[in-house]
């Protein structure tokens, strides 16, 4: 039957606890709701004998708060909520032992906090330990084990493993693990080594740290296989590889390991040191004494650590919201052994001191809290055990005092001498006795054994090792040596061992002490939370789910003051709250009391609720507090009020957004007030600075054309740059009205070379004059200019052209892919080729209208190509005059074409720059230029290559 499973956590998730049958879950869910809802911290504290299932518990009780939480899956919290679980894994191997009454019982005591934020999931959490049963390191009654971490080392590590730590898989073949060898167990040691190293992993030790705690089992395991011996004058070890192998795995010096074994460091009181040798048995009780330390030390660590990953880290209340806890307490239960020794006292102690915490919340306080009220109430009667707590704790006069004036005592204290003590002290207590004070209780031997009749019975403890396991001694030369192995994660542990030996000089508290003082901070802890109870009852003492002895249980039911619990809880009321809480709570609920209330007193605002919603009989009115009855009440209030809180929350919702928007709105108006002052400052200040630079321009002999424009604001970028234009053009017009009318031609030309160039040419004659007809000039064609303009006249009269563009004598690729030299003719109308050496005969004339383009290259070269319609396009070389031989025409060609077609054709003249050749066709076919340099070539001239020609100039 799975009592456990996800149906039963659904079943029981966010039910009160009426709704269902009683149940783990049940108690948890309300310890949640009430944390959640009241922003309360809560704690669930978990009693009951040796083996009745408090561990158990508090592992469903964790489960069960992990599967309720985070239903966003946020990973940060599911870490958090696996770390949690995990650490349950970790502490039970390294905590838990098999014991004659219970297979995994808890040898230490855990209450852990978990942390909770606004949204109630966890967010960290933190563990105490106490009493860590060290004294099972070195000694097991019979039939039972030593801790489960030694077991599953050896019977689940690996080969590889336990060979290097120097190990065995045989328990009996270590003196500490050997009694627990022969011990039946239902628990399987190989699965629970490997769920330790994975629950490790998942927490967060590193390899190294992993490699560490095993290495301190196995130095414990070597060590208690050490053995002495004695020649008569000094002690020493029988098997020295075995001291070898303890140093080797705590990393150590051997010299120093065996030092420390056989000699203990003294300080004198002239200050100096001096080492003094041990006998057999101090010998193998410092042995002893070390192993315990070694393992206390070792599991002190490990919750440490486990700390360190759940810690709640960078929480801030304002931002985060108040953060919330759930203690969850899991401690050793009550204990009667066949032998019962100091660290039974101490266990029963506690449970003295936790049933006492019961008494005083549950029990008393709340009984009085209904006669201050003034509550109708009939008193019932309890047992109260602060006497056996006093009899313990008592200063000056209770066991632990004793205990403590006994250790400290000078000279050799025996435990005898300390019970007699006590009997002497405590003889008329009515809770203690012992055989000398009774000498016909033969159940008890004389000198060993004293009584404490417990609130859970009567519990016989043998005296013998009270006063050493008080003293707790160890000596420092061990904490020393572990202080200075090379092992960081050792030196973390004994930190104490930095302090030499003459700065050791104060007494450390003794153990009864340090566990007094923690279950005190313990108590104190819980009774500042609102406590929730999980009582363990055990049905039988031999293990079995099927054996139900009526008496055990009703002997537990009897001393756990169950019964008690259930008539005050019969009789009283499972829910109170002083009105002015109450009310700010359930207000809503009530028409008389929301939003506030208008009645003399918050009584009678509450009464009000109770009234409108039919409670009366139900509830109980106390002078600062309203009692409820039954939880079904409280729960009908709960109902309502989460039926109304989002009806509320969206009226607040609007309230406050309507608020926000005029906010806003009133925000957004100023701030484009705002802007729209700074604007419009920030367009006349440009204006003014405009005018202030530009007041003068006309007066410069640049035109302002030097002056630097103020850098405009972003809304009057466009109109910056309009205004830019306009200038350019106004200082265009300055430049241009002072040019003669016959300059304005070449002018327009300039500027559509410079525009059809964009650039792309460096050179192509912009500095000097344009005289556009070179042929008619005898200046630049002395031998041609008198023969070609008879010629110029022949064509115009009978062509019609009304003007010359441009000619000149040219280097030119006739039909036959051969070059000569030619006279180029450009008119209006038509492109004229002559040949200059039979006076300019006329050998084609090309009409404009079948020029499509142009095509120059980015060089110097006097390189041309007019494209045609035809695509029989034109290449040649102009050539330059006698006057100027090495002036660029090719811009003045280009320009002059461009702004012919752009005036009379309307319409632009396509212009091709190419930086390594030109593409060109003739007679329909695709040719390309390139140009090359040739040394010794004496003037630019085409050679025909594969793909076309190739225009050859002068290297120099």
């Amino acid at each position: 039957m799975d009592m456990y499973g996800h149906e039963v956590v659904e079943a029981y998730r966010g039910r009160e606890l009426y709704e269902n049958p009683p149940h783990l879950y049940a108690l948890a869910d309300s310890a949640y709701k009430a944390m959640k809802r009241r922003a309360k911290d809560t704690c669930i504290v978990i009693s009951g004998e040796s083996g009745a299932g408090k561990t158990e518990a508090s592992k469903y009780i964790m489960q069960y708060i992990a599967a309720i939480t985070n239903p966003s899956q946020q990973a940060e919290v599911e870490s958090v909520k696996n770390v949690l679980l995990k650490s349950n894994c970790v502490l039970e191997a390294f905590g838990n032992a098999k014991t004659n009454r219970n297979d995994n019982s808890s040898r230490f005591g855990k209450y852990m906090d978990i942390n909770f934020n606004f949204n109630g999931d966890p967010t960290g959490g933190h563990i105490n330990n106490y009493l860590l049963e060290k004294s099972r390191v070195i000694k097991q009654q019979g039939g039972e084990r030593n801790f489960h971490s030694f077991y599953q080392l050896l019977l689940g590590g690996t080969q590889e493993m336990l060979a290097s730590l120097h190990l065995q898989k045989d328990p009996a073949a270590y003196t500490y693990t050997r009694e627990g060898a022969v011990s039946q167990t239902s628990n399987d040691d190989r699965s629970s080594h490997k769920a330790v190293l994975s629950a490790m992993k998942v927490i967060g030790f590193s390899p190294q740290e992993v490699d560490t705690v095993y290495r301190v089992l196995g130095t414990i395991l070597h060590l208690g296989n050490v053995q002495f011996e004695s020649d008569g004058e000094s002690t020493c070890v029988s098997e020295e590889r075995l001291v070898d192998t303890v140093a080797a795995l705590t990393n150590t010096q051997p010299e120093a390991m065996s030092k420390a074994l056989l000699y203990r460091t003294v300080a004198t009181g002239g200050g100096d040191v001096i080492d003094k040798g041990h006998n057999v048995q101090e010998a193998s009780d410092a042995r002893d004494a070390f192993a315990k330390a070694l393992y206390e030390r070792l599991f002190c660590w490990i919750v440490s650590r486990i700390n360190s990953v759940i810690e709640v880290r960078d929480y801030n209340p304002a931002l985060h919201g108040k953060n919330t806890v759930i203690g969850v307490l899991d401690i050793y239960g009550f204990e009667i052994f066949d032998n019962n020794s100091f660290e039974q006292f101490c266990i029963n102690y506690c449970n003295e001191k936790l049933q006492q915490l019961f008494i005083e919340l549950i029990l008393r306080q709340e009984q009085e809290e209904y006669q201050r009220e003034g509550i109708t109430w009939q008193h019932i009667e309890y047992f109260n055990n602060q006497i056996i707590v006093d009899l313990v704790e008592q200063p000056h006069r209770g066991i632990i005092s004793i205990l403590d004036e006994a250790c400290l005592s000078v000279g050799r204290v025996t435990d005898r001498l300390c019970l007699d003590s006590m009997d002497s002290k405590l003889g008329q207590h009515p809770h203690y006795t012992s055989r000398k004070l009774c000498p016909t209780e033969k159940s008890m031997e004389f000198n060993r054994d004293f009584r404490i009749r417990h609130y859970a019975g009567d519990v016989t403890y043998s005296v013998e090792g009270f006063i050493d396991k008080n003293r707790d001694p160890l000596f420092q030369d061990f904490k020393r040596l572990m202080y200075n192995s090379s092992d960081p994660v050792l030196q973390e542990m004994w930190p104490d061992g930095q302090l030499g030996i003459s700065e050791v000089t104060k007494r450390p508290l003794t153990a009864a002490t340090l566990f007094k003082n923690s279950m005190i901070a313990l108590v104190e802890n819980l009774a500042c939370k609102e406590p929730y109870y999980v009582r363990c009852v055990k049905p039988n003492d031999v293990k079995s789910p099927v054996v139900f002895e009526e008496a055990r249980c009703r002997h537990q039911v009897e001393y756990l003051g169950l019964l008690e619990n259930v008539r005050v809880r019969r009789a009283g009321f499972a829910y109170r709250q002083p009105y002015d809480r109450f009310l700010q709570r359930y207000k809503m609920t009530c028409e008389y009391t929301w939003p506030n209330h208008l009645m003399d007193t918050d009584r009678a605002a509450v009464e009000s609720i109770i009234t409108q919603h039919g409670f009366q009989d139900d509830v109980a009115y106390g002078l600062t507090k309203l009692f409820v009855r039954t939880p079904r009440t409280l729960f009908t209030l709960e109902q309502e009020r989460a039926a109304l809180i989002p009806i509320l929350v969206l009226f607040l919702q609007k309230v406050w957004r309507g608020a926000l928007a005029r906010m806003r709105c009133r925000r957004m108006r100023a701030i484009y007030t705002i802007m729209g002052a700074y604007k419009r400052h920030k367009v006349k200040a440009h204006f003014r600075e405009v005018e202030h630079r530009f007041a003068n321009v006309r007066n410069m002999p640049d035109y302002g054309r030097s002056v630097q424009w103020p850098e405009p604001p972003a809304v009057l970028a466009l109109f910056q740059t309009n205004t830019q234009l306009l200038y350019r053009r106004w200082w265009a017009r300055q430049i241009i009205k002072n040019i003669p009318p016959s300059h304005m031609a070449e002018v327009r030309a300039k500027v559509a070379a410079l525009g059809a160039l964009q650039g792309e040419r460096p050179a192509w004659g912009c500095n000097r004059t344009w005289e556009r007809d070179y042929l008619s000039s005898a200046g630049d064609s002395p031998q041609y200019s008198s023969s070609f303009a008879k010629v110029l006249k022949d064509l115009k009269n009978k062509d019609q052209f009304s003007s010359v563009l441009f000619s000149s004598l040219v280097r030119k690729v006739n039909r036959f892919n051969k070059s000569s030299d030619r006279a180029v003719l450009l008119t209006d109308i038509y492109l004229y080729k002559l040949e200059p050496r039979k006076n300019f005969k006329l050998l084609k004339k090309i009409s404009l209208d079948t020029v499509t383009g142009l095509s120059v290259t980015a060089g110097s070269d006097q390189m041309v190509v007019l494209h045609t319609v035809a695509r029989d396009d034109v290449l040649l070389c102009l050539q330059s005059g006698a006057l100027s031989p090495n002036e660029d025409r090719v811009g003045e060609l280009l320009g002059t074409l461009a702004d012919h077609f752009a005036r009379v054709k309307h319409k632009p003249l396509q212009v091709t720059v190419r930086s390594t050749g030109l593409q060109l066709h003739m007679r329909g076919k695709p040719k390309s230029v390139t140009v090359e340099t040739k040394i010794g070539q004496p003037t630019a001239d085409f050679r025909k290559s594969s793909q076309g020609f190739v225009l050859l100039l002068p290297a120099n």
